[in-house]
């Protein structure tokens, strides 16, 4: 060809970034690098901060509050047992023993907590003993042996000097304990509030940590990485508007400047291959232009098959006929043959060349492609083949047959071809069944193609005429056996694959024949692209 004499231009290796300064990954590694070991120190202190405040806090809501808590249940429980002993030593009602029953209660459970909550705090452990102290030292002298007392009333008189006073000092230690307790819950409680003064600090200054890492990495990528592509993409446009003589700048890191120098030597590239492109494109035009002339002489060709050949033929035909009755007197019985083979001759030329001409359409009229019910088609179909079908006495059965995309006359073609050839070549005696199933598709998706099934019970055809007997022209028998031109299966093979299918003999069908073919699915029926 002309376009291979068109010497290119070398493709230019292409220049890598090595030794010539530091990558864009390299620049994002160590910056990422150095973010990373920022933010993990800054993560660190966040935690840490976090930790001493938790601390912070559970000192204050676990252990001094509830402690504070607890010496004031106790409190309260003392003085219970001491207004039922002095209810019980004014009235000598035994149902004022209950409230110091429970009071005793009380103050044991209170005193179990308090013990729990202040351990390992020397001072708040000695403060509850003391406590434990002055509240044994009152029960032994006063509060058991006026409950023990058959006379209560007289029993507290006795012990009126030395009772006031220990429950006084009982109060006393309640009151100190409590004031201790307090001033640690206070402590706790500026602790906390330091504790968070420091968080909010911290915290605060992580996120202006982190802001700023942000801006700085939002400036260097804008300065090392997009200025330079925005550059790089200004200098391509240019190119791409057809300014290849504008050379390509390098900037910015190794590899953008690699890559703008592989874009500039394409540029150059470009530029050499321009000319060849100009030729390629001009040899395409003579060829574009040689088919269209191809086209219109083959389209002529069609017109002059479909009329002028055929008229003559007509004639031919009509005049053998109109001499065959004219002198049909004269004429001995081999005239009459000879008139009647010519008629013949005429007549299947006609249909050949009728039959090549719907063979060549195929593909180039009637292609009105769309989602087309094979339901409809079938039943057009049976309705123009319905005059062999009842003088065969035929049984044509289908299962519920789909939608399919496609052109409607063209497969309206394919059956009526299908189902006469199953009528034609029926078993002598035998009333023909034909049958058009609907197939399960090869593989999971099924391709986007139906697969169907035309069988009968006719005579069949050997496994070793798979092939030949879809290739146009080719018969199995003569034309005095079955009458046709050997073109109706090459018809099918060429509508299938026009739509996209294909079409063969299940060859261990038996009895009979059984053609199998695909067609595409409906549109409706394909899932939506991305």
């Amino acid at each position: 060809m002309e376009t291979d004499s068109v010497r290119r231009t070398p493709a230019t290796a292409p220049s890598g970034p090595a030794g010539d300064g530091w990558t864009t990954r390299g620049w994002l590694g160590a910056g990422s690098a150095a973010v990373l070991v920022l933010l993990l120190a800054l993560t660190g202190c966040g935690v840490w901060v976090l930790a001493h405040a938790t601390d912070v806090n559970r000192r204050l809501t676990d252990r001094w509050s509830p402690a504070l808590i607890a010496s004031v249940r106790m409190e309260s429980a003392l003085v219970n047992q001491e207004t039922g002993i002095r209810g019980y030593a004014v009235t000598g009602k035994p149902a004022f023993l209950q409230p110091y029953r429970d009071g005793v209660a009380q103050e044991r459970a209170a005193a179990a907590e308090l013990a729990r909550l202040t351990e390992g705090d020397v001072r708040a452990t000695a403060d509850l003993a003391r406590v434990r102290e002055d509240s044994e030292r009152w029960q032994a002298t006063t509060a058991r042996p006026v409950g023990e007392a058959s006379d209560p009333t007289a029993s507290a008189q006795q012990r009126t000097e030395s009772g006031k006073p220990a429950f006084d000092r009982l109060r006393a230690s309640l009151t100190e304990q409590q004031h201790r307790i307090e001033a640690e819950r206070d402590r706790a409680l500026g602790d906390l509030e330091a504790a968070r003064t420091l968080r909010n600090t911290v915290f605060t200054a992580i996120a202006c940590v982190v802001l700023a890492l942000i801006g700085l990495a939002f400036a260097g990528l804008r300065r090392g990485v997009q200025g330079p592509l925005d550059r790089l993409r200004t200098d391509v446009r240019e190119i791409a508007d057809g300014r290849f003589g504008h050379t390509i700048a390098a900037s910015g890191p190794a590899d953008l400047r690699a890559l703008a120098r592989d874009v500039d030597g394409m540029r150059r590239r470009l530029a050499g291959e321009l000319e060849f492109s100009d030729r390629a494109r001009a040899r395409l035009d003579e060829q574009a232009t040689e088919l269209r002339r191809s086209n219109e002489e083959l389209e002529q060709f069609a017109y002059v098959a479909s009329h002028d050949l055929q008229e003559p033929l007509r004639k031919v035909a009509s005049f053998c006929q109109l001499l065959e009755r004219r002198y049909a007197e004269q004429l001995d019985d081999r005239a009459k043959q000879y008139i009647s083979f010519a008629v013949d001759g005429a007549n299947r030329m006609q249909t050949l060349i009728g039959d090549l001409l719907d063979f060549s359409r195929v593909g180039r009229l009637h292609a009105e492609d769309a989602d087309v019910s094979l339901e409809a088609v079938l039943r057009r179909t049976t309705g123009s083949l319905g005059l062999i079908i009842e003088e065969s006495g035929a049984v044509l059965t289908h299962d519920p047959l789909p939608v399919v995309h496609g052109d409607p006359t063209q497969l309206g073609v394919l059956l009526q071809n299908l189902i006469s050839n199953a009528v034609k070549f029926r078993t002598p005696g035998v009333v023909p069944r034909i049958h058009i199933a609907v197939l399960e598709p090869e593989d999971a998706e099924g391709g986007g193609l139906r697969r169907f099934a035309v069988s009968d019970n006719g005579i069949g055809i050997g496994p070793g005429y798979a092939e030949k007997i879809f290739v146009i022209f080719q018969r199995l028998h003569t034309r005095e056996t079955y009458p046709g031109n050997g073109i109706g299966l090459a018809l099918c093979k060429k509508i299938v694959e026009y739509h996209g299918g294909t079409i063969g003999l299940d060859t261990a069908h038996t009895p009979g024949t059984r053609f199998v073919f695909s067609l595409p699915r409906a549109r409706s029926e394909e899932p939506a692209s991305g």
